[in-house]
């Protein structure tokens, strides 16, 4: 059975071809620039791979509402070329295969879920932590969907006493985002994230931040794993500062076996950076079940 996948990223585009199995069988990346220029190309590369359906995981927000008028839609991103697009019937109506769709970072969760850390559990958050954050949300055996879909990345935050940065998000300014993201620590510190991999302070703060994040998602969505991939959690010594200070943060409140194990609890990405592109084929093959 072979399978269409589509990452969709606000600065590149992963496309693919896998099987039910989620191996990959062929991977191309373009840039993301408008609709008019890209999607043309993303039809022409699946037009002649004989897939049987086609996974989208996209930057967003997105409509997931199959009952809404604009189900498939690309809404009110910033990428204003592409606000208010129909990506799922622009290329469902030239590729003629049924299509998933769900946000990129719900299909790294749903990658994780079906082949990774996740996999044999109920529930499980997976956080990127790169250009912006997202927070993809497996729970009870599905992808989690509301009145739109989660926008984790953006919870607020209390600041450190001692930071005085104003933040990088447009629309908050203490969100987890705005403060912990990749462009807030390169704004932050005047240097790239990977050129600061000695400086112990950036991560004591970084740690400080993305901790109260997780610390309310433990408390709000109880999950039983929560993953943590992007660029910025390539630095590994971010993990047993987010460990301890999630530890410190919950102050004995939570008493579970998970919290008890936290090394095994908090955990980095484990499909080699292709949790995304293997979650949109396990959408695509979710469509012919």
């Amino acid at each position: 059975m072979l399978l269409g996948a589509l990452e969709a990223g606000g600065t590149k585009m992963v496309l693919a071809v896998g099987n039910e199995n989620g191996e990959i069988l062929d991977r191309i990346s373009i840039p993301t620039e408008t609709p008019v220029i890209t999607v043309p190309k993303i039809i022409a590369y699946f037009k002649d791979k004989n897939i049987e359906a086609l996974g989208i995981g996209s930057f967003g927000p997105v409509d997931l509402d199959k009952e809404s008028k604009t189900f498939g839609y690309i809404t009110s991103t910033p990428k204003l070329a592409w606000a208010n697009y129909d990506i799922v019937g622009e290329i469902k109506k030239e590729l003629r295969v049924p299509v998933g769709f769900d946000t990129d970072v719900n299909a790294a969760a749903l990658g994780e879920a079906t082949w990774g850390s996740i996999k044999g559990l109920s529930s499980g958050i997976y956080i990127t932590v790169g250009t912006g954050i997202g927070v993809g949300v497996y729970m009870n055996g599905s992808l989690l969907h509301g009145m739109l879909h989660p926008e984790a990345g953006h919870v607020l935050l209390s600041k450190h006493s001692s930071d005085t940065f104003e933040g990088v998000c447009p629309y908050h300014p203490n969100c987890m985002e705005g403060l912990a993201s990749g462009p807030s620590i390169e704004k932050r510190w005047k240097e790239k994230a990977i050129a600061l991999a000695d400086r112990k302070e950036v991560w004591e703060l970084e740690a400080y931040y993305l901790a109260q994040g997780i610390a309310n998602y433990i408390l709000t969505l109880s999950p039983h794993k929560i993953v943590l991939g992007g660029g910025v959690m390539h630095q590994e010594q971010l993990f047993p500062l987010i460990r301890s200070q999630v530890v410190k943060l919950l102050n004995g409140y939570v008493k579970t076996a998970q919290i008890a194990d936290i090394d095994n609890y908090i955990v980095p990405a484990s499909l080699n950076d292709n949790q995304g592109i293997m979650g949109c084929i396990q959408l695509a093959k979710m469509e012919l079940l």
